[in-house]
C-alpha cells in the first residue's frame, strides 16, 4: 500500500485562498454533493449545537446542509444568525410529526 501525499496549510476553512480550490482529493470516493444531509436526532443532546455548528462551518459558499432536527431548530438558527449573521439562507423541507429537516445554504 502506498501513502497518499499530504499537503498542510495555515490557512483557517473559510479563507478566500483555501476556498481557491473546491472540493477535496483525497480518494476517498466521496462525492462532493452541493447538498449534505445531518441527522442531528442521532447527535448526543450535550453536544448536538456545536457539531452542527461544526459541519456549517464546513460548507463551502453556494452548497448546503440540510438538517434533520427532533424539533423546529428554531433556537439553533438563532444561535446561527447571532454568531454568523447573513451568512446562511434558511428554509424548511419537511416539517414531520416526528422530525422537521432545515436546509441552511452558505450565502455568504
Amino acid at each position: 500500500m502506498t501513502a497518499e501525499p499530504i499537503t498542510l496549510s495555515d490557512l483557517r476553512p473559510g479563507h478566500p485562498e483555501a476556498a481557491a480550490t473546491p472540493g477535496h482529493n483525497c480518494q476517498c470516493g466521496h462525492d462532493d454533493a452541493e447538498t449534505i444531509v445531518l441527522d442531528g436526532r442521532t447527535i448526543p443532546h450535550a453536544v448536538r449545537h456545536a457539531a452542527i455548528f461544526g459541519a456549517l462551518e464546513a460548507i463551502q459558499l453556494g452548497f448546503a446542509l440540510d438538517l434533520i432536527a427532533p424539533h423546529d431548530p428554531l433556537p439553533l438558527i438563532a444561535q446561527l444568525e447571532k454568531a454568523r449573521p447573513g451568512a446562511f439562507a434558511v428554509s424548511y423541507v419537511e416539517r414531520w410529526p416526528e422530525a422537521w429537516q432545515v436546509r441552511f445554504t452558505r450565502v455568504a
